[in-house]
């Protein structure tokens, strides 16, 4: 069986059926962390506490039917949700979860179909942590910006330079210091809010 791609990945398993998470956790083998409940009110508890990439929930549960905790998961975070209900209410729960971006298959589960599905969303996952970097690189770049900006303007300001002149002056004292244009920029800022 080929290898995910999801070691950085934690799982949740919320099922009352131990051959169900054993199949569960033959298709995610190499995952750093994979932790089972068997109650939804256990699982909640669970969640409040720490946060999991990848949900699998083996509906109904002792508790409850499921819906409502996968809603309530898919609602509250950016978590991966796959619930796997009984062939009876398989279209039923399809219409109340799927717009929650939950994806569900019917039991009985083939090894195959459960196997693809926790793929899909492994992919979805590492996607989405792929776009998190991204955002969070461009806020601190645009942090940044904002900080050597404002030094550049009591450069202008206090000691008449042109914005291009403030500009080449916090990028050499940069170089000269061996720290990044942010840090002169924050020096440069101090040195005039005192």
């Amino acid at each position: 069986m080929p290898k995910y791609e999801g070691f950085g990945h934690s799982v949740l398993i919320i099922s009352a059926s131990e051959a169900f998470d054993t199949a569960v956790r033959k298709s995610l083998r190499g995952f750093a962390s994979i932790e089972s409940r068997k109650h939804a009110a256990s699982a909640r508890r669970y969640l409040l506490e720490r946060y999991y990439d990848l949900i699998v929930i083996n509906a109904p549960l002792p508790d409850e039917s499921g819906e409502q905790l996968a809603k309530d998961i898919a609602e509250s975070g950016r978590a991966s949700v796959l619930m796997a209900v009984p062939s009876e209410v398989y279209g039923d729960a399809l219409e109340h979860v799927s717009d929650y971006g939950i994806l569900v298959i019917s039991k009985p589960v083939s090894a195959g179909l459960l196997d693809k599905a926790l793929r899909f969303l492994t992919a979805f996952q590492n996607r989405v942590q792929k776009v998190e970097r991204q955002v969070l690189a461009a806020e601190e770049k645009l942090q940044e910006l904002r900080i050597v900006t404002k030094a550049k303007f009591y450069l202008v300001e206090n000691e008449h330079l042109t914005e291009d002149e403030a500009h080449r002056k916090i990028g050499k004292l940069a170089m000269n210091h061996g720290v990044s244009r942010k840090i002169i920029a924050e020096r440069i800022i101090e040195s005039y809010e005192e």
